[in-house]
This record gives structure tokens, C-alpha cells and sequence, in this order.
């Protein structure tokens, strides 16, 4: 077989298993195969990250989706600064945008976890059986730098990452990687996703151990028997589903929301403000961009993976997906396209005489500033009034992370939520505020009024 072979048409995909030793020795850089069924997640789908023993946190770690534990107890989950309510069936956390559960907190959690925990080891041993078309022993273990296809890939013994590999395919397109030992995704390296590619749509079936390297980004959902590791500054876009531990350490970690959650109903409060994160809406592509056609936005100042389908910001850098300096008019924010409610590009909100639709160095940015100054009381959770707003206001403009996002996404509605308190401990964590609780009292005050 030639060495410049590169693909494999779709319709043979039933003669991978043969000739993928064949095409390993060939520099084979771009594997093509018919993608198999999703593993169904059942009732852990509802979850972003799931462990029996423990999840732990050490910095500042940023969490969008649901976390829990089972049948270990609260008291296993450390280092997120846990709030529960009496009789309450999940706790909250200033790094959390969703909800925190154990199966020591009120009915019917208990129940729910039990589901959840069997459910996650049911995946697993649906993923780990999938047998029909595999590519087995692929680069012997190493696939840093490899384009795959949708596809089943099968090793017996562990696989290592160095450098970038890229899932290539379509939104509805899936992989799933079955990995006998150890998972090790290098430090500073990415997963990258191609051609529409979903991290929902990705299954990283482990044996052993999941280890991400320091600022490293992982795409998909992790089913480890063992144990999951993210080093300092790690990216997960993906759900960590683990049999024992998950340890993280000032992390963030993103999944798709479920539309089928069996989670507890929130208890009622007087906010307009939702407790868990909104994706916000896909903006329209501008006529004169010239990605329109790729799925893909390039940021002039370097290529963004994760902008796909017009995601408003990196699914895997959490950057803008198209950059301000499309725009030769310094007073338009190039974020406003098609009547966006907020700036793809900076977060501001678009048409609003608050942020006169500019810069940071506008006249309407200096009046917000001006406003967040002039805030004398302490703000919490449960507050409802125009010094919430203008808060809200400000942390979305600010845009510090994920939790600013999500709060854009739902506006400023005067509301002292949970989702305001996560963006506010952002923004604290941000700036070096000790410990960021998200609450907006003294320290935070005399923190902007002296910048």
C-alpha cells in the first residue's frame, strides 16, 4: 500500500479492523469510518462531573453543569466552599453554575445518585463491549498528531497524547476510544475538534487512569473505572464521569445541558434569574464573513478551535470566536451582529446606552465604571434592586469567564441569583480577591473604586 494513502472510504469501513496495521506502518495521518451509535449516558448525562469517592478542587476551579457524588457523603466534595439549606436536596457553590448533590442530602437525592452512579458504570460497560469495525493498536498507542474520523478505536494497552490530535467529522458524527490502561493527554496540548465536531458526541472509555496535562484541552466525556486527573490550568469540554475520584485544580470544565434531567426541581424563589447556565443564542453569521461556509470562525489574532456552528466563544479556549478588529470603527463592537442581545466578541450588551456599544474605553463603559463606584451597600443573594444591575452589568462587561457568559445570556434582571454570585467569584478569583465567595461587600468595593 502506498505511503500517500490517507483515507478510507466510508463504504469499507468493515475492513478496518484487518487493514489497520496495514495503514499505521503507511503514515497514516486521516482515518475515515463509519462513526458508531452514542453510548447512552442515561441519568448521568445529567451530570458534568460524577464520582463515587470523591471531587475535589484545589485554585479556583470554574464548573458549568451539575456535580455529584455517591455513595461517598458531602463531606467528599472539598474544596468548592459548599452552601446548604436546611432540608435542601443539593447544595450550591460560588464556583458552580448548576447544582451540587449527595446522597446525604433531602429526598429525593439519595435516590438520584443511586440511579446515577449505576447508570454511569452501565455506560461504561456498554462502551468498553463495542466491538463491531474497530481500529485496534492504533500508532501503538501514541495518536498525537493524527486527524480521525468517526470511528470505534480499541487499544490494549494504554494511549498517550503528546501532541494535538483532531477529531474531524459533523455534528452528528461519533467516536469512541476504548483504552485498556492509562489515558495521558500532555501538558499544553489540545483535542481539537473539526468540520462540526461535538464533545457531546465523543466517548473516552478508560480502564485506568485519565490524566490531563497542565493547560492542556480535552473534548469529550470521560468514563474512567478509576480515576480522573486535570493538572493546573486544564480545560475540559466534555463531562468527567469517574468509578472513584475526580481531582481538579483551578480548572474549567463545560458540558452540553441535559434536556432530560431527573435532578430534584429547584426550590421556589422570587428571581427571574435561573440557577443553572443558559447556552446562549446562536448569533447569525454576517453576510461578509468569510467563514460562513467552513463552521468554523477564525480570530484574527489566531485560529480558534471550538467556534463551531457560531458559538459565541470557544467551546475549547474560551475565547472569542471572531474578533473585534473585523471592525475599523473603534467606537462599533463587531460582536453585534444581526441584532445580537450581547457582543459575540466582548460580552458587552449590543444597542445599550449603558455601553454606548463600544470599547472599554468608551464614554458608556466610563459611566458603567462610574456606577459600580458609587455602590455603598452590600449585595447577596436574595437582594433585588438597581445596585444588583448594575452589577450584573459590569461583570458582564468584564467578562471574565464562563460565568460571565452565562449571565449574559440571561440579562441583567436586577436579581441577586446564584448565576450572579458565580460571575461575581469569578471576576473576585480574577483579580486576586481572597477567597472569592461572590458576594460584592468591602473588599470587592475598594478593589474597583482604586482601579
Amino acid at each position: 500500500m502506498k505511503n500517500n494513502i490517507k483515507t478510507i472510504n466510508r463504504k469499507k469501513s468493515l475492513g478496518l479492523l484487518s487493514i489497520s496495521a496495514i495503514l499505521a506502518l503507511s503514515g497514516l495521518t486521516t482515518i475515515y469510518a463509519a462513526g458508531p451509535a452514542p453510548v447512552n449516558l442515561l441519568s448521568a448525562n445529567n451530570f458534568t462531573i460524577l464520582a463515587k469517592t470523591g471531587i475535589s478542587t484545589t485554585g479556583t476551579t470554574l464548573i458549568t453543569g451539575d456535580i455529584g457524588v455517591s455513595p461517598n457523603a458531602a463531606t467528599s466534595i472539598t474544596g468548592f466552599g459548599l452552601n446548604l439549606t436546611d432540608a435542601s436536596p443539593f447544595a450550591t457553590s460560588p464556583t458552580v453554575v448548576g447544582k451540587i448533590y449527595a446522597p446525604n442530602y433531602a429526598n429525593p437525592t439519595p435516590t438520584v445518585m443511586t440511579t446515577a452512579i449505576s447508570d454511569m458504570e452501565t455506560a461504561y460497560t456498554d462502551g468498553a463491549g463495542r466491538v463491531v469495525g474497530a481500529v485496534t493498536e492504533l500508532g501503538a498507542g501514541n495518536i498525537g498528531g493524527l486527524t480521525l474520523a468517526p470511528g470505534l478505536y480499541k487499544w490494549g494497552t494504554g494511549v498517550t497524547i503528546p501532541t494535538d490530535v483532531t477529531l474531524s467529522g459533523n455534528a452528528n458524527d461519533v467516536w469512541i476510544f476504548q483504552i485498556a490502561q492509562n489515558l495521558d493527554l500532555s501538558s499544553a496540548t489540545k483535542i481539537v475538534l473539526a468540520g462540526g465536531a461535538q464533545a457531546n458526541n465523543i466517548f473516552w472509555i478508560v480502564a485506568g487512569q485519565t490524566t490531563i496535562g497542565t493547560t492542556a484541552v480535552f473534548n469529550g466525556n470521560i468514563l474512567d473505572q478509576t480515576a480522573i486527573v486535570l493538572n493546573t490550568g486544564a480545560v475540559l469540554n466534555g463531562r468527567a464521569l469517574a468509578q472513584t475520584a475526580v481531582t481538579l485544580d483551578s480548572n474549567i470544565v463545560t458540558s452540553q445541558i441535559s434536556t432530560t434531567s431527573a435532578i430534584p426541581a429547584i426550590p421556589a424563589t422570587p428571581t427571574s434569574e435561573t440557577n443553572t447556565a443558559t447556552i446562549p443564542a446562536t448569533p447569525a453569521i454576517p453576510a461578509t464573513s468569510s467563514s460562513q461556509n467552513t463552521n468554523v470562525y477564525t480570530n484574527n489574532n489566531s485560529n480558534e478551535t471550538g467556534c463551531s456552528y457560531g458559538n459565541n466563544f470557544s467551546i475549547t479556549t474560551g475565547r472569542p470566536c471572531i474578533s473585534v478588529s473585523n471592525s475599523t470603527n473603534t467606537n462599533y463592537d463587531a460582536g453585534c451582529l444581526s441584532g445580537n442581545r450581547f457582543s459575540i466578541t466582548t460580552g458587552h450588551i449590543c444597542n445599550s446606552s449603558t455601553l454606548n456599544n463600544s470599547n472599554n474605553n468608551s464614554a458608556g463603559s466610563s459611566n458603567l465604571g462610574q456606577e459600580i463606584k458609587m455602590i455603598k451597600s452590600n449585595c447577596f443573594v436574595g437582594n433585588r434592586n438597581d445596585d444588583v444591575k448594575t452589577i450584573q452589568l459590569f461583570l458582564i462587561s468584564q467578562n471574565k469567564g464562563v460565568s460571565a457568559r452565562n449571565l449574559a445570556s440571561v440579562g441583567a434582571t436586577s436579581y441577586f441569583g446564584d448565576l450572579t454570585r458565580s460571575a461575581l467569584a469569578e471576576y473576585q478569583a480574577s483579580v486576586g480577591i481572597t477567597p472569592p465567595l461572590g458576594n460584592f461587600g468591602s473588599i470587592t468595593r475598594a478593589y474597583i473604586n482604586s482601579h
